[in-house]
């Protein structure tokens, strides 16, 4: 009977681990600009928002013991960024959208449609949406190219050793090295007012509500069942509504940010090694860890310069995009794919959504077309 070293297991248990360990912060691009913004402006305190994040994280660890994604809802992130959304109004909205995000779980309805959605047009919305972050990435990246491509070939090692600690050593590396002065001296926020408007509530819920289903249900049922199959049973649309339900009806009020299952969260996370419910266990101490620190966190995460932000985010975005489904598509599908993509880069994934439905259905019309003057066959 053949014998293996007993390095070996060792190894590849550390490999494990020190991969779980790199991607539990993978999504770093994705999280810190919403969560130091929201905190800059006075509208969340450091404290609840962490403590929220480690709920999350905890949750997901518990239920799906996989890395899925605990994501800011960004339509509502950027109503915060931009001013539209007071602290209790945002409390409002996050435990609004939770609540109807619980009462789809309680029905069959939201996995039938999911289902009933062509995959082309999953894959197209899925690589549109990675098309965003990949352009929001280089956005980021432009202001210092200098930062910016010295941590993109160092996150490239992911491609010849995935499981390496790669995302925390470029974030870390970025802190100590970045020049003194460009460290924030400390972060001054200006409390926002406690006033609700209706109206700002249900702008933002109805904003959020058709992201939210495409990208942190739909779409991440789908990304998670591609990149962590032995998870693929216990992750459904329906469940993840309903855990991002629960996330946000409990602890909106009390100060968290309104929070998802984002398919370019799990990429990301994937991306840079992680496999396993250690991920998301790791996420959830630092964020623990953070909400202890109090205002101390928001500096050290604001000394994460904008360009290593946006490398990190570049390779979520690589990884959403170029999905095994894209390639594995058969050929009459990829133009739906592709002006699914389009669409959902130019103008958003509800819009992208309408597009890609449109243009499978043209395809199986044309299909039919072509089978129907097709020759009979001879003999």
């Amino acid at each position: 009977m053949a014998s293996f070293p007993p390095w070996r297991p060792r190894r590849r248990a550390l490999a494990a681990l020190s991969g779980d360990i790199s991607g539990a912060f993978g999504d770093l691009g994705t999280l810190l600009p919403y969560v130091i913004g929201a905190t800059a402006l006075g509208v969340l305190s450091p404290r609840p928002m962490f403590l929220g994040f480690a709920a999350g994280y905890l949750l997901v660890a518990l239920v799906y013991r996989a890395p899925i994604a605990v994501q800011p809802m960004k339509a509502l992130g950027a109503m915060i960024l931009v001013g539209g959304l007071t602290t209790a109004e945002t409390a409002l909205a996050g435990a609004t959208l939770g609540l109807v995000l619980l009462a789809l779980a309680a029905t069959p309805y939201l996995g039938r449609a999911a289902r009933a959605l062509p995959q082309s047009v999953t894959v197209g919305l899925q690589a549109g949406l990675g098309l965003m972050l990949a352009s929001l990435a280089l956005e980021m990246m432009a202001a210092g190219w200098w930062l910016a491509l010295p941590a993109m070939a160092l996150l490239a090692l992911s491609w010849v050793w995935p499981r390496g600690p790669w995302a925390l050593v470029v974030v870390i590396a970025a802190i100590w090295l970045v020049p003194v002065d460009m460290l924030p001296k400390a972060v001054h926020s200006t409390p926002v007012g406690e006033g609700i408007s209706l109206s700002s509530v249900a702008g933002g819920t109805l904003a959020q509500l058709p992201l939210t289903l495409l990208n942190a249900v739909v779409v991440a049922t789908a990304v998670s069942r591609s990149l962590f199959p032995a998870a693929s049973s216990r992750v459904s649309e329906r469940r993840l509504a309903a855990s991002s339900g629960v996330l946000n009806l409990a602890l909106a009020p009390l100060g968290a940010m309104p929070m998802c299952h984002g398919a370019g969260g799990m990429a990301a996370h994937y991306r840079f090694g992680a496999r396993s419910l250690v991920a998301p266990l790791t996420m959830a101490a630092a964020c623990a860890l953070g909400a202890l620190q109090g205002e101390a966190v928001i500096v050290w995460l604001a000394a994460i310069p904008t360009p290593v932000v946006g490398a990190l985010l570049a390779f979520a975005g690589l990884e959403l995009t170029l999905s095994r489904r894209l390639f594995d598509a058969r050929p009459d599908c990829r133009p739906v794919i592709a002006a699914t993509a389009v669409t959902t880069l130019l103008s958003g994934a509800l819009v992208g959504l309408a597009a890609g439905l449109a243009s499978e259905r043209l395809r199986r019309h044309l299909v039919r077309r072509r089978a129907s003057s097709a020759p009979p066959p001879q003999g």
